[in-house]
């Protein structure tokens, strides 16, 4: 095989400073994989087999739909249930929670964090990725190594929504190799990239993969040049292995199947459309001449030298089955919570236009409502409307709070994913840095809002009763910005602007039921429902710090002849609130809070590894939907 001239020379590929890791040598035996959809089956995969060995870079090949993808999710360890047949790491059964440990995934879809430069990208990572035994001074020669290697220094002070195509993707492989895992898989990595990008991106795959890790992607349709690069090639056809082998090997096997490619065609497009039936129905005879991928007949075919040492030095390096080696976070819990926190911070400060636009919306909306409910809070006729002002409070809480996450934590579970699945960081401390990284500056926009509604509303203006409101609206703020999250992490970003919105409604009218009939309480059923609303026990919090005792009565206008609600003893008691506790009400607020933060990470968990109950829950939900739909 020809090796181009952009590749090094073979060894470590001055990687000499990342922790050593044992070469894993992956194959497969009958593995078959099936879709079921209600009482329909379809099987993507037919007891394939293969061998995916360290130092090369493996190319997965295939018409569109042929299974090459899933085949790749499945040895990732990122598809599970379905699959059947034996999956061996270094000839020994894989423990999947072990070899998910030691290997990552790079999606097709390059998701980077947002707001940093790839170097920040890149330190932040480290400090995940190597935890505190490796030193500041080390961890920078590390990162300085990766990003030559992959060719990212001029790109280096550059935020990643700046880079180019061809810079984004090698950003993705250059976080993942921090802590030089022994496997990496790619989901079509040349996918939107120009011939030029392309191959930079595949020869610097083979310069990784000659550092004794084992590289495996599917491609779509690569061209010749790029396809003599790689080293072993598997041709998927209808679920099964049609070729494996050397690219050298592509045409000679061809020939002996009686199929001569031409010589002026490319011999990766040629083998896809002999796959894909373009030239007749050969498939059945590909994947006999291989046994299914049984055959290794061709994985030598055109070998030089050279490779032959390398693989003998790989050898050399493999010391064993990967269950002997401890692949654990590299840092600990407190050291990710800390990484994970200045990262959103240094993200939030610098979105300076989302900061900028919440502060005018709030002093917008602060605005319009001060001038709604101007002087009404001391005023004895206008009792009935500064309750409508606790109640809007209630709802500019809500509000404000709650649809930002809906809009923007989607997108971000969709980064959490690939992070968590590659063993960034474990959830409990990503989740405590989201929620300690965004409470300040809930807190910020509420107290803008506040600082313009209570003033010019005339609310008594006693310490106390200040603090108390001020409470109150912020608990409710941080309540709903819970439950964007609750919605939000299990939900697209089109469902969840739909869903919020639509919860919010009952909750807002549970919070004012009954409102007006005295202390008569309303029925039993409507009582449980009002309990559930968080908005409710808010709107009583509120009614409590204004109008609470020791309060005297309100002022009547002079202009006015009778004011009804002048006395606040009645004026509470016809709202239906002379029992209220304020301080019952704060701490039935904070235990939902504490409540609706427990809902969110737990769906967040399911959604980045469900447990059985959850899958069974799941499973349940399509069954039902599957059964309407053929009754429809």
């Amino acid at each position: 095989m020809e090796v181009s001239s952009a590749q090094p020379a073979l060894g470590r590929a001055h990687l000499s400073h990342l922790p050593q890791r044992p070469p894993v040598n992956l194959g497969f035996q009958d593995l078959t994989y099936t879709v079921t959809d209600g009482h329909i089956s379809k099987i993507i995969l037919r007891g394939i087999n293969g061998e995916f060995r360290s130092g090369q870079l493996t190319a997965i090949l295939g018409p569109s739909g042929a299974g090459k993808s899933t085949l790749l999710n499945i040895l990732a360890g990122y598809r599970v249930n379905g699959a059947s047949g034996l999956i061996t790491t270094n000839g020994e059964p894989r423990d999947l929670r072990q070899f998910r440990k030691l290997s990552r995934y790079i999606m097709q879809e390059d998701l980077l964090q947002p707001l940093i430069t790839v170097q920040e990208a890149m330190t932040l990572a480290a400090d995940l990725k190597l935890g505190s035994d490796v030193t500041k001074g080390k961890k920078a020669v590390i990162v300085d190594e990766i990003v030559q290697l992959l060719r990212l220094d001029k790109a280096r002070h550059t935020c990643s929504e700046k880079l180019s195509g061809g810079e984004r993707k090698r950003l993705s492989v250059a976080l993942e190799l921090l802590n030089n895992p022994p496997v990496v898989f790619l989901d079509e990595p040349t996918t939107g990239l120009d011939d030029v990008a392309s191959s930079t991106c595949v020869s610097l795959l083979k310069r990784i993969a000659r550092g004794g890790r084992t590289v495996v992607c599917s491609l779509h349709t690569p061209s010749a040049r790029l396809f003599a690069v790689f080293d072993h090639v598997y041709v998927v056809a209808d679920g099964r292995c049609a070729y494996q082998g050397t690219a050298a090997g592509v045409v000679p096997f061809l020939k002996e199947l009686h199929l001569p490619c031409p010589k002026t065609y490319n011999p990766a497009d040629f083998i896809i459309e002999v796959s894909s039936g373009e030239y007749g129905s050969h498939v059945d005879r590909m994947v006999n001449a291989v046994e299914n991928g049984r055959s290794q007949k061709w994985s030598v075919f055109g070998v030089e030298q050279q490779y032959e040492e390398m693989e003998m030095e790989i050898e050399q390096l493999n010391t064993g089955g990967v269950q002997k080696h401890n692949f654990k976070y590299e840092s600990t819990a407190v050291e990710q919570f800390l990484v994970l926190c200045r990262r959103m911070f240094l993200q939030t400060i610098r979105n300076t236009e989302y900061l900028w636009l919440r502060i005018i919306l709030h002093v917008f909306l602060g605005s319009i409502v001060a001038a709604m409910f101007t002087g009404m809070g001391n005023d004895g006729s206008k009792a009935l409307f500064n309750f409508g002002f606790c109640f809007a409070c209630i709802i500019a809480m809500l509000y404000t709070t709650m649809m930002p996450i809906l809009l923007s934590f989607p997108s971000e579970v969709l980064l959490i994913k690939r992070e968590y699945f590659n063993r960034w960081y474990g959830l409990k401390p990503y989740y405590a840095a989201l929620i300690i990284s965004r409470t300040p500056l809930t807190i910020f926009f509420s107290l803008i809002y506040l600082s313009i509604v209570y003033p010019l509303t005339a609310q008594p203006l006693e310490f106390p009763r200040v603090m108390m409101f001020i409470t109150i609206c912020i608990l409710v703020a941080l309540i709903s910005e819970s439950m964007g999250t609750v919605i939000s992490s299990s939900l697209s970003v089109v469902n969840s602007m739909f869903v919020g919105p639509v919860v919010s409604v009952p909750l807002m009218l549970l919070s004012v039921y009954g409102i007006g009939n005295g202390d008569e309480p309303p029925p039993l059923v409507w009582r449980l429902a009002r309990s559930c609303s968080y908005m409710r026990y808010g709107l009583e919090g509120l009614m409590a710090a204004i109008y609470g005792p020791p309060r005297d009565d309100l002022i009547c206008p002079d202009d006015v002849q009778f004011c009804e609600f002048k006395s606040v003893r009645y004026f509470v008691k016809v709202m239906g609130m002379s029992g209220v506790s304020f301080w019952l009400d704060l701490g039935v607020l904070m235990l939902m809070l504490f409540m609706m933060n427990l809902a969110g990470y737990y769906l967040l968990r399911q959604r980045l590894s469900p447990n059985y109950a959850f899958r069974a829950i799941r499973v349940i939900g399509r069954f039902i939907k599957t059964k309407m739909s053929l009754a429809h």
